[in-house]
């Protein structure tokens, strides 16, 4: 009997390995085959939705965070990112700071083929302007744009251009890594840096090379949007933590079990949270509701250091275990002061020059700090009381990770 049992079992499981290998049903791995695409989403197949959604437990009982936060601040919608476009266009209109055309060959050829599309003959010429320049043109295509809004466009010199104030951009087309030109901009270049130059001494105050033309592109293509008649609203977070994706889904399932009378969120991973819309509200409407919903986020423990600029940013939960910390800065100067011997009257002897040798030593700071840091104004004070720079704190930080004693992730920069 035990052995009849033991293979109806494994009868029964090898006659479905499509309802649990892939997550899709029968129907759902015929409409996939006769579509012929070789892609689906097993989220949106109703039976996989419904066995993710069965298997969600009640709330989880988890330590509260550290910071209540809205769930629009602290993630997006799938559906709604941005898109890059980029381009390349002429600046005009400068005042003897655009390109050099014998450095930036590029800059008279893309004049030349500019006046040869407003119908200018230019053979046989050679243009030496200066108010010209080549610029690279930058712009974020955001979601749900339709055609005919306008955007901001970023404008940065390509050649060897001193300033772009004053100019104007020409008509330049913007493209999307497929190829195609979604948005057209045009307009007066904005540049918050200057540069002043005599014959003796220059002075520069930021970046003149580079300006903003605000609302300088107008859409020409709207990117198809999905989100209207989707049945699954994902939900991605800025800064990925596991707690806080459950935390989300929690908040979200209680709301809708008093709004809808169901559970709706299940969490994927730590970043995604998927969601199923329910019946009788719009998308729009739906993640409205949601996204101003109070979640207390939680983070790991983090210790961010750029050695560049010297920037230390510490953050709340980290600790760093009972260590003695000595820092001191040591100073060796040496002086060179040769001398001169005079021999003895009549002794026949040699005038020379004697070397002499001065070495300085001098220590700072040398003080054994004991540092215990149970939060971060412990860990602050500790390191504050033996008088290091940011520096010095670097070093220290990176020494006490060496000796296992700071309880936080390091990150260099």
């Amino acid at each position: 009997m035990i052995r009849a049992a033991l293979l109806a079992l494994a009868l029964l499981a090898a006659l479905q390995p499509a309802a649990w290998a892939d997550g899709l049903s029968k129907k759902a791995k015929s409409e996939l085959e006769a579509r012929g695409d070789g892609m689906a989403d097993a989220e949106y197949d109703p039976e996989t939705v419904a066995r993710l959604f069965d298997q969600l437990g009640g709330p989880s009982n988890l330590p509260p965070g550290r910071t209540a936060s809205r769930i629009k601040d602290i993630a997006m919608v799938q559906s709604a990112r941005d898109n890059q476009l980029i381009g390349y266009g002429l600046v005009i209109g400068l005042q003897g700071t655009g390109d050099g055309l014998r450095n930036s060959p590029f800059t008279e050829q893309s004049i030349r083929a500019m006046l040869q599309n407003l119908g200018i003959a230019t053979e046989g010429g050679q243009a030496r302007a200066k108010n010209v320049a080549a610029v690279i043109v930058t712009a974020n295509l955001p979601a749900f744009v339709q055609s005919g809004s306008r955007i901001d466009v970023t404008v940065s010199s390509l050649g060897d251009a001193t300033s772009l104030a004053g100019g104007t951009l020409v008509m330049t087309p913007l493209r999307a890594p497929d190829g195609d030109i979604y948005a057209v901009a045009q307009g007066p270049v904005f540049v918050s840096g200057f540069s002043a130059k005599g014959e003796a001494e220059s002075l520069t105050q930021g970046v003149p090379t580079a300006g903003r033309v605000p609302n300088g592109a107008i859409v020409e293509r709207e990117i198809p949007a999905k989100l209207k008649d989707s049945q699954i609203v994902t939900l991605q977070l800025r800064n990925a933590d596991f707690t806080t994706a459950v935390k989300v889904a929690d908040v979200i399932n209680g709301y809708a079990a008093s709004r809808f009378g169901k559970r709706v969120a299940a969490e994927q991973d730590s970043r995604t949270v998927t969601i199923r819309k329910p019946d009788g509200i719009s998308a729009a409407r739906f993640i409205a509701e949601l996204e101003n919903l109070i979640v207390e986020t939680d983070m790991p423990a983090k210790v961010v250091v750029d050695e560049k600029t010297g920037t230390i940013v510490i953050g709340q939960d980290v600790k760093i275990s009972r260590v003695a910390v000595s820092y001191g800065k040591l100073t060796v100067r040496i002086s060179e002061t040769p001398q001169v011997s005079q021999p003895a009257p009549f002794s026949k002897g040699e005038t020379k020059e004697v070397p002499f040798t001065v070495i300085e030593a001098n220590q700072e700071g040398t003080n054994v700090a004991l540092v215990d840091g149970p939060n971060l104004e412990a860990l602050v004070n500790g390191l504050n009381r033996i008088g290091v720079k940011p520096d010095g704190i670097i070093a220290i930080l990176q020494g006490i990770k060496s000796a296992g004693a700071l309880q936080a992730e390091l990150v260099l920069q």
